[in-house]
């Protein structure tokens, strides 16, 4: 027996999704949130685009670090993990200044007890784990390294269980220069969803523009002496060595290694004191500048009222730093030291390509 055909009437099709009446979202009393799946009329979008707008525009003017995400919301903390020094307490201070939270993670042993007036949290050299699990509590997401570390022998180091893990891949880092340890530091913090950012790109005020900072300047003598130590520092830096030198009379009188400035400082007002270096009063330039292609999220030179009394100690004439590469945590102490102590300090522009970051 033949089953009789059913004539079913044509499908209708359904009406696209952007016509289709919107099913109201179920909420508390309380809620008068509007519902975002509802258009909202013509006027009323331009004004809310214009308030965008116009909140766009003022974030920008904070710098290039926005206190908003690309969706509006509050920007989370940016973490500095601090060494020690003025330096960190200065990238904080300008970085709250531009309307940006901060967490301050200082290390024991090396960090000044100043940074608690700053949300922070101690945590101990070496403590991967520890630090990782610290940042993420916090919310970081994009973190600055920042202060003088001395670099710590392995056994120095107090680790946990993951730095234990890490221990094949860190151990090699040990085995060069600054930036190599640095580079490969961070890429383990890149690598856990962190982005490392320098201090010069979320505090950019804190770098030492060109030009005098005080009312010294360099005379004609000096500048040859500035220009023979930029070269120097050109030429030794692919090998990681260091970031000053002091010339004096076209003379290489120093050149900083891993003891760092001021004790490079020191040893020049050694030589002077013992004889080993006979030279007229106030004479003698200190030059510091990056290393060519040296990564600049870390380990930027820096200056301030301390390097002043140092050059001053070891008699030297002024100090000239590479402008716009430079760290100054204090331009105006930097200014009245100089100024009190008789001393230039001037921010020369760099010659051509020299740093990436």
């Amino acid at each position: 027996m033949k089953r009789a055909k059913v004539r079913r009437p044509p499908l209708i099709p359904a009406a696209p999704a952007s016509e289709r009446p919107a099913r109201p979202i179920k909420r508390a009393a309380s809620d008068t949130r509007p519902d975002p799946r509802v258009k909202p009329e013509a006027g009323e979008q331009d004004n809310k685009d214009r308030a965008r707008q116009a909140e766009i525009q003022a974030d920008s003017a904070l710098g290039p670090r926005l206190r908003r995400d690309e969706r509006g919301r509050e920007a989370p903390p940016i973490g500095i993990l601090c060494g020690g020094g003025s330096i960190p307490l200065a990238v904080a201070k300008a970085v709250q200044a531009r309307g940006r939270g901060v967490m301050l993670f200082p290390f024991y042993g090396f960090a000044d007890a100043a940074v608690e007036r700053f949300p922070h949290r101690w945590l101990h050299l070496g403590a991967v784990g520890t630090l990782l699990a610290a940042m993420r509590e916090a919310g970081c997401k994009e973190i600055v390294m920042i202060g003088s570390l001395v670099r710590p022998r392995p056994w120095n180091v107090r680790f946990d269980f993951t730095t234990v893990l890490l221990l094949p891949r860190l151990l090699p880092l040990f085995r060069g220069g600054d930036d190599r340890l640095l580079k490969g530091v961070a890429e383990i913090f890149e690598e856990h969803g962190f982005h490392l950012a320098g201090a010069h790109e979320v505090a950019p005020e804190i770098l030492m523009p060109a030009g005098p900072a005080g009312k010294h300047r360099p005379r004609a003598a000096e500048a040859d002496d500035i220009r023979l130590g930029f070269a120097l520092l050109r030429a030794i830096g692919p090998f990681d060595v260091g970031q000053a030198a002091a010339i004096a009379n076209l003379h290489v009188i120093a050149v900083e290694a891993a003891e760092g400035t001021a004790a490079m400082l020191s040893r020049i007002a050694e030589m002077r004191a013992n004889g080993r270096l006979k030279l007229p009063a106030r004479a003698g330039v200190l030059v510091k500048a990056p290393k060519p292609g040296q990564d600049r999220r870390f380990d930027l030179p820096a200056i301030g009222p301390d390097t002043v009394a140092q050059a001053k100690a070891a008699g030297l004439a002024g100090i000239a730093v590479e402008a716009g590469s430079t760290v100054v945590a204090d331009p105006a102490g930097l200014a009245r030291a100089a100024d009190k102590a008789g001393l230039f300090v001037v921010g020369v522009r760099a010659q051509g390509k020299r740093t990436r970051g």
